[in-house]
């Protein structure tokens, strides 16, 4: 078994007053991942935005990790952090969101780690809608344990444990949150700083489950993943940046966009004697129907289609967190408080003679 690492803040902290910055939030550890790996953009944003994190106190985050490259990160961060076991990273934090209601739980983790053996943890955690926000380094592969097919790798994928290809058929994790009830689901690109960090505080402000995909690559057992969506040449004719209320158009000069051809998106060029932007699908991510949210989720899958980047669905309802306090409240109220002696001593108990 693993063993469980507590990480505590470098320092107290007083904000009272005081403006932090990525350093207040940056430990002392010394930085361990492989030179060039994506982890490096999503610690750097993720210190960038947490002094930005209204009414959060730094005493008050903490960070939890399963297994693998991505579960370093409670080391690096100057804030309370639990380094736990494999794919049990939602369960723990669960955990101590139920018992710590006044803390901003983080969680880190990769495709092997919470979509494998933690998959079962994961989805429940969306169904109930715990207070949580899970951010997911998805690099396609398992990079701690150096090199094996994920549950995200591509259909064909030759790695060590899979060297003719892997015949698995690969999670896509946006359509997996949302059909299991995720009330906030969105996705982020490693090396686009401006829109992780804009994505990252969106998490945050949301009151529920929080899921954030992040497309990670891992520059040496699968480097280049995400070159279409990353490369300057190809990226504005591959991705699409969602926005509410706006119309999903893409391209260079934002010249194509999207419209629905019966029951399926396609692809049209935008412009005179061509579609209107009128015709262009308006983005919703508010609607609890998840009928654009999904169809976006698995544009992912379609060669011919834009990759989607943004918020896919954001909607608001009790947490489960939230009314376990409240159903213990009421309880209370009711019942009075708890007196564990005579539980434990009470006439339901029996000798063995």
């Amino acid at each position: 078994m693993t063993d469980i690492k507590i990480n505590q803040p470098d320092k107290e902290n007083d904000v009272n007053g005081v403006k932090l910055s990525a350093k207040d939030f940056a430990s002392s550890e010394d930085v361990r991942w492989c030179p060039g790996c994506g982890d490096y953009s999503i610690l750097a944003q993720v210190q960038r935005s947490f002094p930005d994190l209204a009414g959060i106190k730094k005493e008050n985050i903490v960070w939890i990790s399963g297994i693998g490259c991505s579960s370093r990160f409670p080391y690096y961060m100057n804030t309370y952090g639990f380094h736990t076991i494999h794919g049990r990273a939602p369960a723990i934090a669960t955990g101590v969101k139920i018992s710590r209601p006044d803390l901003s739980v983080w969680v880190a983790a990769g495709d092997g780690d919470l979509l494998s053996i933690g998959g079962n943890h994961f989805i429940h955690a969306c169904r109930k809608n715990v207070d949580l926000k899970i951010l997911l380094f998805n690099n396609r592969i398992y990079g701690l344990t150096k090199g094996q097919y994920s549950p995200t790798s591509e259909k064909g994928k030759k790695t060590k444990t899979s060297p003719y290809g892997s015949v698995d058929y690969p999670f896509n994790p946006i359509p997996l949150a949302l059909g299991a009830n995720a009330t906030f689901v969105a996705r982020a690109i490693d090396g686009d700083a401006k829109h992780l960090q804009a994505m990252i505080k969106r998490a945050a402000e949301h009151k529920g489950i929080a899921f954030l995909e992040i497309f990670q690559n891992c520059v040496i057992y699968n480097d280049g993943a995400f070159d279409k969506l990353t490369d300057k040449k190809t990226r504005d004719d591959n991705v699409l940046y969602v926005e509410h209320g706006k119309p999903m158009l893409f391209g260079v000069n934002k010249d194509k966009g999207i419209i629905m051809d019966g029951n399926k998106p396609v692809v049209v060029d935008v412009g005179p004697g061509k579609h209107r932007v009128e015709d262009i699908i308006v983005h919703d991510e508010f609607s609890d129907s998840r009928i654009i949210a999904t169809m976006l989720a698995y544009m992912t899958d379609d060669p011919s289609m834009p990759t989607p980047i943004g918020v896919f669905r954001q909607v608001f309802k009790s947490t489960y967190d939230g009314d376990v306090e409240e159903q213990i409240a009421n309880v209370t109220k009711k019942k009075g408080e708890g007196d564990l002696e005579k539980v434990l001593f009470d006439a339901n108990t029996w000798t063995v003679n």
